[in-house]
C-alpha cells in the first residue's frame, strides 16, 4: 500500500512534532515516520526527567512533559504516526518523492521534511558476555519511573551528563549506589560532579575510577553482583540489583547520506530562508540541518519548522501569495486548531 500525503515528516523529535503544527496551521496534512518505537527523540530517550530551561514562555519543564504539551498542542491535525520504522530510501518521482521505511511501507509525498536529529541512534552497549537477556530488565540505558529503584542496589557506569546527573538523582534513596568511571576526567557539567562528590563525601555513595566491566552474575533475570576492574588489576565485585550504563549514544546518519542530498560533515546544508534542502520540496530542521549561524537549540528548530511550513505551502501552490495569519485573529486558523475565538 502506497499512502499518499502533501507533506512527510521524518524524525518525531520536538521539531517534527512542532513541524506537524506549523503545517497544520497552514491546512497541510502531514505523515510522520520515526525509527524510535515512541514520539520524543533525545528529549525522551536521553532526558525525560532532566529539565529544560530554555523553552520561551516555560521557565522549566522536563523533556518529557515537553513531548507531552507538543504532544497535546498537535492533536487537533491528526497526523499519521508511523513508529519503529526507519526511512531508507528517497527518490524523486514525477514531482513527488516516494519514501520507503524498513518495515516496507511506501509513501508518495508531494514535500518531504527531515527533522532526523543527528540521525537515528543506540545506545553505545557494555560488553559483557551473555549480559543482552537482562536489558530493560535489570540493565539499563536509560531511566524509565525512578521511584522502581528506590532502596535497591544499584551500579551506574559512566562520566557524562547524564552518569552524574542519575547518580546525584538516584542516591539518596538508593539502598547502595556506585559509580564507575573509566577515568578521573569527567564529561559532566562540574556542578554534578561536586554534587556527586558531596554525596560521596557524605557517605551516601561510592565512585572507582580507573575500572571497567569485566563480568557479571545473575539469577535468571535477576542481577546479583557486576565485577568491575581496576586498573592495576585489583577486582571489586559490587552487589547490584540493577545496573545503569550511560556511555553516550552512537548516532548514525544512515541512509540519509545517500539521498543525493548537499551535505555539510554530517548536516544537510540549507537555504536558510526557506529550509529548502539542495533538493526542491525537501526541507530540513533542527540538529540535522546547516547554514551560517546555526546553534543546535530547540527554540531554533522551532523557527526553522516554522520557515519551512511557509516555503512548502508555496511549492504546494506555485502562483499563490502564502498570507500571513495570526492565531489570535483569523477564523480559519482557530477552526483548524478546534478552537472558538476567545477560547
Amino acid at each position: 500500500m502506497t499512502i499518499e500525503t502533501d507533506a512527510l515528516i521524518v524524525g518525531a523529535g520536538p521539531c517534527g512534532l512542532f513541524q506537524i503544527f506549523e503545517l497544520g496551521l497552514l491546512g497541510i496534512h502531514a505523515e510522520l515516520v520515526d525509527s524510535l518505537p515512541a514520539v520524543g527523540g533525545q528529549c525522551t530517550w536521553l532526558y525525560p526527567d532532566k529539565p529544560i530551561y530554555d523553552i520561551p514562555a516555560i521557565p522549566v519543564c522536563t523533556g518529557q512533559e515537553l513531548i507531552d504539551a507538543l504532544m497535546k498542542q498537535i492533536a487537533p491535525f491528526n497526523a499519521g504516526m508511523h513508529l519503529g520504522e526507519e526511512v531508507v530510501g528517497l527518490r524523486a518521482e514525477d514531482g513527488r518523492y516516494r519514501v520507503t521505511t524498513s518495515a516496507g511501507k511506501e509513501f508518495l509525498a508531494r514535500t518531504v521534511f527531515i527533522a532526523g536529529g543527528v540521525g537515528s541512534f543506540q545506545p553505545r552497549r557494555i560488553k559483557l558476555a551473555d549480559i543482552e537477556s537482562l536489558e530493560e530488565k535489570a540493565l539499563h540505558y536509560r531511566v524509565r519511573e525512578p521511584g522502581r529503584f528506590r532502596g535497591k542496589q544499584l551500579v551506574i557506569f559512566g562520566g557524562g551528563d547524564s552518569a552524574l546527573d542519575w547518580a546525584v538523582a538516584l542516591a539518596p534513596e538508593a539502598g547502595s549506589l556506585t559509580l564507575v568511571h573509566r577515568s578521573d576526567q569527567f564529561r559532566a557539567a562540574p556542578a554534578s560532579v561536586a554534587a556527586f562528590r558531596a554525596l560521596v563525601a557524605a557517605g551516601k555513595a561510592r565512585i572507582i575510577e580507573f575500572a571497567n566491566a569485566v563480568g557479571h552474575k545473575a539469577d535468571g533475570e535477576r542481577l546479583l553482583e557486576v565485577t568491575v576492574k581496576h586498573d592495576d588489576g585489583t577486582l571489586h565485585v559490587l552487589p547490584a540489583e540493577h545496573m545503569f550504563v550511560f556511555f553516550g549514544m552512537s548516532p548514525k546518519l544512515g541512509p540519509i547520506a545517500e539521498w543525493g542530498l548537499e551535505m555539510k560533515g554530517k548536516a544537510l546544508k540549507v537555504d536558510m530562508s526557506t529550509f529548502q534542502t539542495s533538493a526542491p520540496g525537501v526541507y530540513a530542521v533542527g540538529d540535522i540541518c546547516d547554514y551560517p549561524g546555526k546553534k543546535k537549540l530547540i527554540l531554533s528548530g522551532f523557527h526553522e519548522a516554522a520557515l519551512a511550513a511557509f516555503a512548502a505551502k508555496a511549492h504546494l501552490d506555485p502562483g499563490k501569495k502564502v498570507h500571513l495569519q495570526y492565531t489570535t485573529t483569523s477564523p480559519l486558523m482557530q477552526q483548524r486548531l478546534g478552537v472558538a475565538a476567545g477560547d
